[in-house]
């Protein structure tokens, strides 16, 4: 009864949670579809509609009894009503005609209450069925007395074995907390600590959830931050780009020497601050999922030859070796030519920055086991073995050795990590301090 319980009444439960909130998320892209006609919010809606069918699907199963199945059949039948309401529209959507929309929104709200509705009895007839079960369990339970003679005997091993569990109960709560102190310290503000004993460690925990929710919403504040002002401050710095490129041009009559000098200076600032711009737009937009990638065959050698060409300037005047390694031909892949190319630009030219004068950088590229393995080495200062993992954060760095190294915006690596994790291969560093460092991306073919 219990088995039952858990494996029918609970699960079903859960099921009617995840179709209500399948529902509404359907509910939440498709309006937001019909608002803005981004088709990726189009593609989350389909999502949520996949879930929905599957959690049908999965609820109709665990359904042993004759009301239940009742229910769900209603439930189908309501949510076949709202899909072609919203198939109905969504030809009129696409074709750009006009219709009635506050009918068709009228009508939907209409199916889904009853969904909704329908999934509220379902839930209370399966709390109801475990309140019958648990009562059932009750009265087995009255006829068990006779064995607390039993128990009563074997009460001296219990307390060893109470003893035991108690402190059992007092250490794991402990891990699992040290546990989430280290995720929360890389970063993770998941709120899915659930400690319910002891009653100090469960009131812990509870606080912990606060935190987590808190740093949760703090971090994507300062996400919208510099999401928000960067696109204010890439309109008047382009501004400023532009029209100091028209008066180095002569646009406005001849200028000085030491004119044309700070004009310089301002061009390359103004550039070097709308790169970053561009960089935490990037970001940005990769974070919420937003970014849209162009995968299509191509050979990655000659985006590396290009990478090297475009840097080779930089590298003959601070006197660097910068070479390639590897096969002549690699395999052809599919990737986002121009993302790529990000991330090469980004690893060789760290590299390049890092390394000092009459210093050597090496890339090279191999295939083995069906994975494309780039690297790129220098014979800079190294980085230490706990900053290993923390530089593909964003906004982190390493403590450089020297003072008068040149520091970035700490955002690179992490638009490369997540560039590669959308090719769905990786990204790892390897170095030791005074060794160099390589740093590594690995894709799949």
């Amino acid at each position: 009864m219990t088995r039952s319980i858990q494996e029918l009444d609970n699960q079903l439960l859960e099921s009617e949670k995840r179709l209500s909130d399948s529902l509404l998320s359907q509910m939440r892209y498709e309006r937001k579809y019909l608002v803005v006609r981004d088709r990726v919010l189009y593609d989350q809606y389909l999502l949520a509609s996949d879930d929905f069918k599957k959690n049908m699907d999965q609820a109709l199963l665990l359904a042993v009894t004759v009301p239940q199945r009742e229910i769900l059949n209603k439930v189908k039948t309501y949510y076949e009503e709202y899909q072609s309401l919203k198939a109905e529209e969504m030809k009129f959507v696409q074709a750009n005609q006009r219709y009635n929309h506050a009918w068709y929104k009228q009508e939907k709200e209409k199916a889904v209450d009853q969904i909704l509705e329908a999934l509220k009895i379902l839930a209370a007839n399966s709390r109801q069925n475990t309140f019958d079960k648990i009562q059932k369990l009750g009265e087995v339970g009255a006829d068990a007395r006779q064995v607390a003679i039993f128990i009563a005997i074997l009460a001296l091993l219990g307390v060893i074995t109470i003893s035991f569990f108690i402190t059992r109960s007092i250490t794991r709560p402990i891990s699992v907390l040290i546990d989430k102190t280290r995720e929360i310290a890389n970063g993770v503000f998941k709120c899915d600590l659930h400690l319910s004993s002891p009653p100090e460690i469960k009131e812990l925990s509870q606080a912990v959830n606060f935190m987590c929710d808190r740093l949760r919403a703090m971090d994507q504040m300062k996400s919208d931050f510099f999401s928000i002002m960067s696109h204010e401050m890439r309109t008047p710095l382009t501004s400023i780009k532009v029209g100091t490129d028209m008066l180095l041009l002569g646009s406005d009559g001849e200028i000085t020497k030491g004119q044309k000098e700070i004009f310089d200076i301002i061009s390359r600032e103004s550039q070097r601050l709308i790169d970053l711009v561009n960089s935490i737009l990037d970001l940005a937009k990769m974070e919420a999922g937003m970014m849209v990638f162009h995968f299509n065959p191509a050979d990655i050698g000659p985006l590396i030859h290009q990478t090297i060409a475009e840097i080779k300037p930089l590298v003959l005047g601070m006197n660097i070796r910068l070479q390639m390694e590897g096969p002549e031909s690699l395999p052809v892949i599919r990737m986002d030519r121009e993302r790529i190319l990000q991330v090469l630009r980004n690893f060789i030219g760290n590299a390049v920055k890092f390394t000092p004068r009459g210093g050597q950088v090496t890339v090279s590229a191999v295939y083995k086991k069906g994975i494309l393995e780039v690297c790129v080495k220098d014979t800079g200062p190294g980085i230490a073995k706990e900053n290993l993992t923390i530089i593909f954060e964003k906004f982190q760095q390493a403590p450089l050795q020297r003072s008068n190294m040149m520091r970035g915006s700490g955002l690179g690596l992490a638009i490369a990590k997540h560039v590669i994790t959308a090719h769905g291969g990786k990204v790892w560093a390897e170095s030791e301090p005074g060794q160099g460092s390589s740093f590594f991306f690995a894709l799949p073919a």
